[in-house]
């Protein structure tokens, strides 16, 4: 009971300081990729951090990205997702192999092209580089990355809004007559995800929630709030830990003065007429980034890790 109290408290009290004036990361902080070098020379045996997923981890911006029929790649270090933005605070080196417009089929593999939202275009279509370069699905690669090194002390994943979405733009009710399916067909991809990355992963492993762009909405946040309960059953049947960006970006938007309108609180991205798209903004990432950050440090699992990790260094070093 203390410990759950404690991290609830850590958890609101994450969000209030972001709120009230905690600065975002710069654009380079806690950014390793696959090398993840800290100038030391203690790479090696550097703590590790595997990002995985869609936009939200990926830190997409539509107004960082070139004007189409343009091919002219955006700075792929100018997007800076919640995972960017939690390393530097976990201490550990960054691996983001996130992709924007992954759904839960395309995640596993590169050939169910149709249940592809935008993934495939970028990294095959446009070539437009990812933070991490591979050129298998992003399970193939997770897995292999989770084989080959054995100092990643924590994976963490936003997966299945894409799947939501191709669904609501291919019908007429926002995806409210085939959720049911959706749901079944998400539930059934993200178990055989996480199934295989726990046969070479026996560490941390986080999912982080999606929030609602207007709670008000309220066909778009049940479906997004069935979304998230679909992945917590899925993640705690395999013994892993939910960070709530649905609460968070709630709590965060009721604390700006604006309750239930992420996009009037700043957390979404402003588009130039004014409206906003639902990725995050900077001040919206580092709401995720902060309730991450909290549900990690108040895993006994992290802990222990980290001590084993501190004790090892303190030996050889």
């Amino acid at each position: 009971m203390g410990r759950l109290s404690k991290c609830a408290g850590a958890v609101v009290m994450a969000v209030v300081l972001a709120l009230i004036g905690a600065q975002p990361a710069s654009a380079g902080d806690g950014r390793g990729g696959d090398d993840g070098r800290n100038g030391s020379g203690q790479h090696q045996r550097q703590s590790q951090y595997l990002a995985l997923g869609d936009s939200v981890p990926f830190g997409y911006n539509p107004l960082l990205m070139p004007v189409l029929p343009s091919t002219t790649p955006p700075i792929v270090t100018d997007f800076v997702g919640y995972p960017e933005l939690a390393a530097p605070k976990l201490k550990l080196a960054l691996t983001n192999a996130s992709c924007p417009g992954q759904t839960s089929g395309g995640f596993i593999s590169l050939t169910p092209t149709t249940d592809d939202n935008g993934c495939f275009v970028y990294r095959f279509g446009l070539h437009f580089p990812l933070h991490t370069a591979y050129d298998s699905s992003q399970l193939d690669y997770a897995v292999s990355k989770l084989r080959s090194d054995r100092n990643i002390r924590l994976v963490t994943m936003s997966l299945g809004a894409n799947d939501l979405i191709r669904c609501a733009d291919q019908s007429t009710d926002k995806c409210a007559s085939r959720l049911p399916t959706v749901l079944g067909d998400y539930q059934t991809n993200l178990t055989k995800i996480i199934k295989a990355i726990r046969k070479v992963y026996d560490g941390n492993l986080v999912a982080v929630t999606y929030y609602s762009p207007d709670y008000g909405d309220l066909a778009t946040t049940g479906g997004i709030a069935a979304l998230n309960d679909v992945t917590t059953q899925v993640i705690h049947n395999f013994h892993g830990t939910i960070a709530d960006g649905f609460a968070a970006f709630a709590a965060a938007s009721k604390a700006a003065g604006s309750p239930g309108k992420p996009c009037e609180a700043g957390l979404l991205i402003k588009l130039p007429n004014g409206s906003c798209n639902f990725h995050p903004s900077p001040a919206g990432a580092q709401v995720l980034a902060d309730t991450l950050t909290a549900a990690v440090v108040c895993d006994p699992a992290y802990g222990d890790n980290r001590n084993r990790e501190d004790s090892l260094v303190g030996a050889n070093g």
